[in-house]
């Protein structure tokens, strides 16, 4: 078991200016709020921007993975293009999920067996793999999908399950960091390493409504060439966005391999700190980079610096958020290092875009880029561990 005190996280947290946009949509098709401190906020859920997240850390790696329920209907397609008859081809591919455990995985027989829970799986070779182990044993499934149009019974497994959980506990890189459960197949779980919390505006934020109008090109003489009417709206602010990544536990993931997990820290650095979800993006295209960034490396546990803004930040005299929101950062990082003690903190640093005078004392030394940040980051998370000063009676 991983002594408490020499788990390692890396904390990071960001402020980040974002105008006019809707990058996360609730039911309703408006962007999504939080209440904290009493205040509506502007909001971005920690699913929509771990996904965000998630996407570009996959193409920066180039090793793409999917979460589907689809496996079953897209290994029958793979199977009937190479040649197999369509009912053997979807016999096969309902095998996958029937043979993973003693009793099967559920599935939906009317819609192709999708599986009743998603699977997370490298996007690359899964088809080919689970094609070629259906390959292997055609002759059994040929012989039990004759047996079963002649029984009432539920459905054998007819493939080994050994080989098929193989297959569907493969990792990749962010299945690593993100971890996996599949219900019904323990193997398949991975303990994720990366925590991420809402974002949500450092202030108090209010939906602002868009009446648009579409107009017809086309219009008729006398016509007003409105095609279309509606309300739109969009939210805007200086959001807080705060992510932790447990490095112990990626690197047991990673099967011991401390370089690769320092390796795979740095990328999910970059895409935290360059990725925002991408909803409505052609009509708002909010594509600006973090104010602020600041990261802690410590042993022990994270700490999420939210409570900064519990009490909403005010507009400085020249009407701007992000000022005092550098500044309730810096004055809160300031009073957890007061109680917390610097026991176990690693290090701590950060980049702004704030003027060199502006003093933000208590974020750490300042780093002149976000390359410059994610390389002390990264030397600092893969030191080596030491033993915390032990306490002291008084």
């Amino acid at each position: 078991m991983t002594n408490l005190y020499l788990a390692r996280y890396v904390d990071l947290h960001i402020l980040q200016d974002i105008p006019a946009s809707c990058l996360n949509r609730g039911r309703y098709n408006e962007p999504k709020t939080l209440m904290i401190g009493n205040t509506q906020r502007g909001a971005i859920s920690s699913q929509c921007a771990k996904r965000a997240a998630r996407h570009a850390l996959e193409t920066l790696l180039g090793e793409p993975a999917a979460r589907t329920r689809m496996l079953p209907p897209r290994l029958a397609q793979a199977l009937a293009e190479a040649g197999w008859p369509e009912d053997l081809a979807r016999f096969a591919a309902a095998q996958i999920p029937r043979s993973a455990t003693s009793e099967g995985l559920p599935t939906a027989p009317e819609t192709g067996h999708r599986t009743v829970a998603m699977f997370y799986l490298p996007d690359e070779g899964i088809l080919d793999d689970l094609a070629a182990l259906c390959a292997r044993h055609r002759t059994t499934l040929e012989k039990g999908m004759a047996k079963e149009a002649k029984s009432t019974a539920k459905t054998p497994a007819y493939l080994p399950t050994d080989d098929v959980v193989s297959l569907l506990c493969r990792r990749t890189a962010s299945i690593s960091l993100f971890g996996r459960f599949l219900a019904g197949l323990a193997d398949a779980r991975v303990d994720g390493a990366v925590q991420m919390a809402w974002a949500f505006t450092t202030h108090t934020s209010d939906l602002q409504p868009d009446f648009f109008t579409a107009v017809e090109d086309w219009a008729p003489p006398g016509d007003s060439a409105s095609a279309h009417l509606d309300t739109a709206y969009l939210s805007a602010g200086v959001f807080y966005r705060y992510a932790s990544v447990n490095l112990t536990e990626l690197t047991h993931n990673l099967d011991g391999n401390t370089s690769q997990a320092i390796a795979l820290l740095a990328a999910f650095t970059d895409v935290f700190i360059s990725t925002l979800p991408q909803a409505k993006k052609n009509s708002t295209a909010p594509h600006t980079l973090p104010d602020t960034v600041h990261y802690v490396v410590r042993d022990r546990r994270p700490v999420s610096l939210a409570s900064a803004f519990h009490q909403p930040v005010k507009a400085d005299r020249h009407g701007g958020y992000l000022a005092p929101s550098r500044s309730a950062l810096s004055q809160h990082a300031g009073i957890i290092t007061q109680m917390f003690g610097t026991r176990h903190r690693i290090a701590h640093g950060h980049v702004t875009q704030a003027p060199d005078p502006e003093p933000l004392e208590h974020l750490g030394e300042r780093h002149t880029s976000y390359d410059d940040l994610i390389d002390a980051l990264t030397a600092a998370a893969g030191a080596p561990a030491t033993t915390p000063r032990p306490y002291t009676a008084a």
